[in-house]
């Protein structure tokens, strides 16, 4: 009976170290995916400043003049225009650097599991890198104070919903299909208010996208959770962090551009 009871103790102890191994292996690896995402949320910020700082002025004589004799400046919101402004979102390098991420991310789509752990990191950081040139000119339509709350309440509320997707024990996986419907209705949406131009049907994108993004940061945070557990050698299971760090950033970027076109105060 003595030696049934020891073999029992141990394996108990086995089992509750086997435990503990997995749970400290998923901490570093949910560890780098959040480091990767904060680095990068990092990297669109500084790069989107320093663009602004380079394409806006409040100095007319530093505007970039156009029209006949070059006798007129361009202005948006409080903000004249630099030379190197005009040439980047005055001109057809504009839809290049709006649709550049995308094509980026379809890139992903097909040949990202072809990708190497140092290739998955390299598109990542050229990734936030492209975003953060697209995102430059919100500082031209939104206040600095403005910008940071929504930052800042867009931060808070991701926190909460990526705790709950890692938390949770209820399954998120039939959330993806409903979730990516409504991306793409909304993209469509966007598109189309283009030619419409409805502030009425803006706000409802709005509220829709922020809703959608929301939803995808539990579901993505975790699947993010759930490839762990397949079990990979020490590179595989980086290249899976990188790849989930950038299911987290895109949630994140799309929801506080979302946020922001509805609580943001305009210059």
């Amino acid at each position: 009976m003595s030696q049934y009871d020891n073999r029992y103790g141990q394996a108990r102890v086995a089992t509750r170290a086997g435990v503990e191994s997995i749970d400290e292996g998923l901490r570093a690896y949910m560890l780098s995916v959040y480091n990767y995402l904060a680095l990068g949320l990092v990297v669109t910020g500084a790069v989107a400043y320093l663009l602004f700082t380079q394409i806006a002025t409040t100095d007319p004589a530093l505007a970039a003049k156009v029209g006949v004799g070059g006798a007129q400046v361009v202005k948006m919101g409080n903000y004249y225009l630099t030379q190197l402004g005009v040439t980047l979102f005055r001109s057809p390098l504009a839809f290049v650097i709006m649709f550049a991420p995308l094509g980026l991310l379809l890139f992903l789509m097909f040949k990202g599991h072809n990708l190497s752990f140092g290739g998955a990191q390299g598109v990542y950081w050229l990734l936030t890198v492209l975003i953060g040139l697209s995102m430059s000119t919100i500082f031209l339509r939104y206040g600095m104070g403005s910008i940071a709350k929504v930052f800042f309440i867009t931060a808070a509320s991701f926190g909460a919903l990526s705790l709950y997707g890692y938390t949770t024990k209820k399954d998120l996986s039939g959330w993806g299909t409903f979730l990516f419907m409504g991306m793409i209705g909304v993209f469509l949406a966007i598109i189309a208010n283009m030619f419409l131009k409805s502030p009425a049907l803006h706000f409802a994108i709005s509220v829709i996208g922020v809703l959608v993004f929301a939803g995808f940061t539990a579901y993505d945070t975790q699947q993010i959770k759930e490839v762990y557990y397949e079990g990979d050698d020490a590179a595989v299971q980086g290249k899976k962090a990188v790849f989930g760090a950038l299911s987290l950033y895109i949630d994140f970027i799309n929801m506080f551009q979302f946020l922001l076109s509805l609580l943001g105060g305009r210059d």
